[in-house]
């Protein structure tokens, strides 16, 4: 059964390395600024030709509060009349992005990301949702994915009762842990009621799929505390969670400046939370994905493993990966074709270009068959667990041995040490290898040794 894991303390303490995410290959590490506009354009109209299904991020920055931990591209302000020239300029975007497409290009996917997308008040939603569908072709019947992360601070019955009418049929919960003592020490004060309040209403009101997210590595955490919150947390029933290793970064994200490194739990106390959350979430039947995935059996993403067709990209772990991934809004990435590319990062650098009618394309890469080959080779290992080589001969036109053979070495330690199992047809990730699935992604990935690996999370 692919949600098969055995938790391997030897393996885990020699594996355990910092590298990255692989939601793309090359990584955003890769981007530079030589990509801009005319490479965009240019991707838009292959996206046309072709009338590939589009895929929207549209990313929402503000904030009313700080959550010490975060790492996300966020503007913190109480003021919301900050949100109005920044949806002015987002509209504007859509409208100079969607004229480059076609109409009959369908968006199976959408997702509302940030920031706290429910900042907004309800007319800005509206009118947001109102301009997208005018200059996009999204789906009025409801079979679309269409996504938004809620704080259930910022969210009430009739939020989630708007959010339902304007098309959303999706919810991805920030909750991370329920221990006071924990939500004091990253600034983040939210209740279970809250919490359950909104999954109450977003159940009533038939949203299709309720995520919830955890961290694991706050300060004050501890293995019995962090195992109250999972234990309370399945008793909401999410049909997904996202379990995240806390990443302390104080020199690269302002935010964890205020977090106290000695409030922090030890390695080996980390490594106890993570195995006693995968104890519990297996027991009460959800399946491990991925990647800190983890999805009830009937889930579309366990659906989709277990048919060996569920893909990764900017939005995770994704069974829409055949789409053009369009991304609006400040810093957000759009992976059109070959082509990733990003907006500026910097709030007034986003509203001035786009005040001037230009496109704030700041920074992108152009695959080349090399990528190509890797990105598949790696998006097949972190999806299935497993990758056949005839299929990667089949498409790239290479014998598989040879072209990777340098990296052979490295995969017979790996086979030796049980994390795969290696032959001349293929690669499986075994059960003691499956949540160290990064570690065997790096092996294919070319650019890594020219990386700082201190930019990255370590695996677990």
């Amino acid at each position: 059964m692919l949600d098969a894991i055995r938790w391997d303390s030897d393996l885990i303490r020699r594996y355990d390395l910092a590298g990255p995410r692989y939601t793309s290959y090359p990584t955003a590490v890769q981007f530079h600024s030589q990509v801009g506009t005319f490479d965009l354009f240019h991707a838009l109209r292959d996206s046309r030709k072709a009338l590939r299904p589009l895929s929207l991020y549209v990313h929402v920055p503000f904030c009313a509060n700080i959550c010490y931990y975060c790492a996300c591209n966020k503007v913190i302000t109480k003021d919301r009349g900050r949100a109005l020239p920044y949806l002015q300029r987002l509209e504007q975007e859509i409208q100079l992005i969607a004229c480059h497409l076609d109409p009959a290009q369908k968006v199976e996917q959408l997702h509302f990301g940030g920031g706290t997308p429910t900042f907004l008040s309800h007319d800005e939603l509206r009118q947001l949702m109102a301009h997208l569908r005018k200059h996009f072709n999204l789906l009025d019947d409801d079979s679309g994915d269409y996504g938004i992360e809620i704080d259930p601070r910022e969210a009430d019955w009739s939020t989630m009762g708007l959010l339902r009418e304007l098309g959303f049929n999706r919810v991805s919960i920030g909750l991370q842990d329920l221990d006071p003592a924990v939500q004091r020490a990253v600034n983040r004060l939210q209740s279970l009621e809250e919490t359950r309040a909104v999954i109450d209403a977003a159940r009533t009101l038939q949203f299709r799929s309720i995520n919830i997210d955890l961290i694991y590595g706050l300060p004050k955490q501890t293995p019995d505390n962090f195992a109250r919150t999972v234990e309370e947390v399945i008793s909401l029933q999410p049909d997904r969670l996202s379990v995240f290793n806390y990443a302390h970064l104080p020199e690269r994200f302002m935010p964890q400046r205020r977090i106290n490194g000695q409030e922090l739990p030890a390695p080996a106390q980390k490594l106890e939370m993570l195995e006693r959350t995968i104890e519990q979430l297996t027991a009460a039947g959800y399946r491990y994905i991925g990647m800190d995935h983890f999805a009830l059996p009937d889930d579309e993403l366990a659906v989709a493993q277990e048919e060996e067709t569920l893909q990764r990209n900017f939005q995770g772990y994704t069974t829409h990966g055949h789409c053009d991934l369009i991304g609006l809004g400040v810093s957000a990435i759009s992976q059109i074709g070959d082509l990733y590319c990003q907006n500026s990062s910097d709030l007034n650098e986003y509203q001035n270009t786009l005040a001037a009618a230009q496109l704030a394309t700041s920074r992108g890469l152009v695959c080349n068959a090399d990528d190509r080959l890797r990105r598949a080779v790696i998006q097949q290992l972190i999806c299935n667990f497993s990758l056949e080589f005839a299929g990667i001969e089949q498409q790239f036109n290479i014998d598989f041995q040879g072209y990777f053979g340098a990296l052979w070495p490295q995969l017979q330690d790996m086979a030796r040490d049980g994390l795969i199992e290696l032959d001349r047809e293929r690669i499986e990730v075994l059960p003691a290898g499956r949540l160290l699935v990064r570690s065997v992604c790096m092996v294919f990935d070319a650019y890594l040794e020219q990386q700082n690996r201190q930019r990255f999370s370590r695996v677990i």
